[in-house]
């Protein structure tokens, strides 16, 4: 085994990755960009390296910085965790080039694997199913629509497009490619049948340099949203022993046809139209790294793929047969994710205020609660990057066991951030047709509207919500005519406060009965009996004698409140506030969502919008995000020009609505 690790990457992965190194007494090396510089990975690993300015192409996208900081500070192996540089053969080839060795498969593996459709004519002429489509636009005539466009690069659902009709398809194709490009640096797309009912199923190997491969059973990863995972489970749900059989088996095809080495994993399209049976999948890709959801295997298998990963990469052979791989029981992973459900899933980078979580177990194999994170209370997370904040990872003796060890876990978990999927994430593991194992990769898009949208706090929480705006829970002594409560001299005092949630605002008025007795919180004309004490962040207070605990936290624009499994936010309105002028303007101002790069403008001043049409593009994450008008009307002034960086909020189009003159800009 190599004495000295370098991890070339950032976030969960790395933190995941150091943790197993430093437990086999491996030395760790981190690579850190300027605005990673406090990350958890960085102060985690032995020694830490700066690589560069925050943007990825100047940072953990330099191969060469990478490599040279490994020969600096004596590393001997470089493991690439997954995204950046890990499906790179240029990169895994420069590092044996440099006399280091390469935590991953070789070069000419991963090149075979790295674009779809050379991986596609190496599955066919290896017998392994592959889904009818081709390269060009001959393959329209040939599967027909719906149909899928999709890019021969690269993964995570960038570059992929739905098509259902021909006259959609020119626009389809042109925002793929755009989409890769930017991404992989790669346009080429392919056109495939597209399979309506699809079960997403991947199943990992393991292979040694002593020739022999094994699979680790399989993963479910059908839950996403913008075709990329969310929940993830081991095994999956339905497959029968000849199903398990079959794939298990072409998956060790796959990887042999490549003479592949260390952990990767076999995607599979199942149609589940036709049935869980041995010959309804097809070869999607293969990836040759490690998967984000590999805990969810680890879990039922009792195996640190990490682990393996380096004594694999260090010359070892791996101890076991195939019947040794047996699993254990049931494991499901959610990624918990800065982003907003309720605006198409868009990234929301920003300060983690905060970020508790409950106990987990610090092992890697079959602990019954698990959490990879990358992010601590306090920390930021930067618009340059992925906005993943933690895995949190449940098993147990059965499905049901596993599925409501992970909700309690997700309901234990307070997050208050800019925005998070934590309230999404519960309710997709929830859903019925989650819970019955009836699920596909349509089922996000499907259920949207049952998914997102604002929970509507209940009658306790406005009233610690109430409680909390009052100051009711600061012990600091202060003058008589100071005091929020209900003694003075003349009297009972009566509080008003006006409080609004994410849905509504309401007003809540608090007295303070004599002689210790519970407050009394009127809300809407229902009156409710509140004890309260402050433990810190925690509240523990009784409402109509049902006893609780809450958790609150304040910043200066909200408060927010973890009561029920769910963080409910509150402001506090002035009484006279009037209407907001910007939602009641002729017209409508057209905003960014979110920081990121104008990559197209498709508007000018005075061209006629129907609702919907799309705008502009803005790039942030890899990913394209049309800005579409809500409204019809005539574009008024556009403020933004291809190729200029924007931020958050800033003014993309300003918009007059039909029956407006368009002479100038609408609003004040």
């Amino acid at each position: 085994m190599f004495d000295t690790l370098l991890i070339a990457n950032r976030g969960e992965i790395a933190c995941r990755v150091i943790a197993t190194a430093r437990a086999m007494g491996v030395r760790t090396v981190a690579v850190y960009s300027d605005v990673d510089e406090g990350s958890p990975h960085v102060t985690m690993a032995d020694v830490a390296v700066n690589i560069g300015p925050s943007p990825a192409a100047d940072s953990y996208l330099r191969g060469d910085k990478i490599i040279a900081a490994a020969m600096a500070t004596g590393a001997e192996a470089i493991h690439p965790g997954y995204g950046f540089l890990s499906e790179n053969a240029g990169f895994a080839r420069a590092v044996a080039d440099a006399g280091l060795i390469f935590v991953g498969p070789s070069p000419e593996a991963i090149a075979a694997m790295g674009l779809k459709d050379a991986a596609k004519a190496t599955m066919q002429a290896h017998g392994v199913p592959t889904i009818p489509g081709g390269d060009d636009v001959s393959a329209v005539a040939q599967v027909g629509f719906p149909l899928l466009i999709k890019a021969r690069a690269g993964g995570g659902g960038k570059g992929m497009r739905r098509v259902d009709r021909a006259e959609e398809f020119d626009e389809a194709l042109a925002a793929a490619q755009r989409e890769a490009e930017k991404a992989f640096g790669d346009p080429a797309c392919l056109i495939e049948k597209l399979i309506e009912h699809p079960r997403h199923i991947e199943v990992q190997i393991l292979a040694d340099r002593h020739g022999k491969t094994l699979h680790l059973w399989e993963r479910d990863c059908s839950l996403q949203r913008r075709h990329q995972k969310v929940i993830e489970e081991a095994p999956a749900p339905g497959v029968t022993p000849e199903l398990r059989t079959a794939m298990g088996a072409a998956a060790i095809k796959a990887a042999e046809a490549v003479e592949y080495v260390g952990a990767g994993t076999v995607e599979f399209i199942v149609d589940a139209a036709r049935g869980l049976t041995p010959d309804s999948f097809y070869f999607l890709e293969m990836n040759t790294r490690l998967q984000v959801e590999h805990p969810v295997t680890e879990a039922i298998t009792g195996l640190d793929l990490v682990e393996w990963q380096l004594r694999v990469a260090a010359g070892e052979a791996l101890p076991w047969s195939q019947w040794d791989i047996q699993a254990d029981g049931w494991a499901v992973e959610a990624r918990l994710y800065a982003e907003n459900p309720n605006t198409g899933f868009l990234p929301a980078p920003g300060v983690v205020q905060t970020f508790d979580t409950p106990r987990a177990a610090r092992t890697f194999q079959r602990a019954p609660l698990r959490i990879d994170a990358g992010v601590r209370s306090g920390d930021s997370v930067p618009p340059d990057y992925d906005p993943m904040i933690a895995k949190i990872i449940a098993h147990g003796p059965t499905r049901k066991d596993a599925f409501q060890r992970l909700d309690r876990a997700l309901a234990d978990t307070c997050l208050v951030a800019p925005a998070s999927n934590l309230s999404f994430l519960r309710r997709l593991l929830m859903h019925r047709d989650v819970l019955a194992g009836q699920v596909d990769t349509n089922l996000t898009e499907r259920e949207l509207e049952t998914l997102t949208g604002d929970t509507t706090p209940p009658e306790a929480t406005w009233a610690l919500a109430a409680w909390e705006t009052l100051g009711l829970g600061d012990d600091r002594d202060s003058p008589e005519h100071a005091r929020k409560d209900g003694w003075r001299p003349w009297g009972e005092a009566v509080h008003r406060v006006n409080l609004q949630s994410d849905k509504e605002t309401r007003t809540a008025s608090v007295r303070f009965p004599k002689g210790g007795a519970p407050l009394l919180v009127t809300i809407d004309d229902h009156t409710i009996h509140l004890k309260a004490r402050r433990d810190g962040h925690e509240v523990h207070f009784s409402c109509n004698d049902t006893k609780e605990t809450a958790r609150i936290t304040r910043s200066a624009e909200a408060i927010h409140i973890h009561h029920g499994g769910t963080l409910h936010r509150f402001t506090c309105p002035s009484n006279n506030a009037g209407d907001d002028p910007a939602h009641s303007t002729a017209g409508g101002d057209i905003t960014a969502p979110m920081p990121g790069l104008i990559s197209a403008v498709f508007v000018k001043p005075g061209d006629h919008v129907a609702a919907g049409d799309t705008l502009a593009i803005l790039e942030a994450m890899k990913m394209e995000h049309p800005i579409k008008t809500p409204t019809s009307g005539e574009v008024c002034e556009v403020f933004v020009t291809a190729g200029e960086t924007c931020a958050q909020g800033k003014q993309i189009v300003a918009l007059g609505t039909e029956g407006h003159d368009g002479d100038q800009p609408p609003g004040p």
